[in-house]
């Protein structure tokens, strides 16, 4: 059987809600394939689930060094900082991603839920604003968060 095959199997599984089968799928891939960004993404997409952060945090850290232009390693990775209750430095590495970054609405959030935690509410409102005009829908989801307590009179 083939890295295609293997992988389409995982994610088959893995949209099926069933981990242990998408994890024999990812663990019967080649070991030349492992390190591939696909594959990294869905072994970070089981472990974010069960909220494994110190694990995802390397696995995504993977990520960004095999796909460095790409966006996801670097959020994933900021999110899992921010989890680990290290949200300055969530902040700062996304501050150092790609381009791309710039492009995806869950930045600008990410980033404001990170300002609003560290007291830049003037920072956080701007980011959290320029989220809401890339994708509506995150004003709704800003108005559950948590973690944007701090600055829900301004949303």
């Amino acid at each position: 059987m083939d890295f295609d095959w293997h992988l389409r199997a995982a994610c088959g599984y893995a949209e099926l809600g069933m981990t242990r089968e998408s994890r024999a799928e990812l663990n019967a891939i080649d070991a030349a394939f492992q390190n591939r960004p696909e594959v990294l993404q869905l072994r970070l997409h089981h472990l974010m689930r069960e909220k494994k952060w110190s694990r995802a945090l390397l696995v995504s850290r993977k990520l960004c060094r095999v796909a460095p232009a790409c966006s996801a390693g670097f959020l994933h990775a900021g999110f899992c900082l921010h989890e680990l209750g290290k949200t300055a430095e969530a902040k700062k590495l996304l501050l150092k991603g790609p381009a791309a970054l710039l492009k995806e609405p869950i930045y600008y959030y990410n980033m404001g839920c990170y300002d609003a935690l560290l007291g830049n509410v003037r920072d956080a409102q701007m980011h959290l604003q320029t989220s809401f005009q890339m994708d509506a829908s995150f004003r709704e989801l800003a108005k559950r968060d948590p973690d944007l307590k701090s600055v829900q009179a301004l949303l």
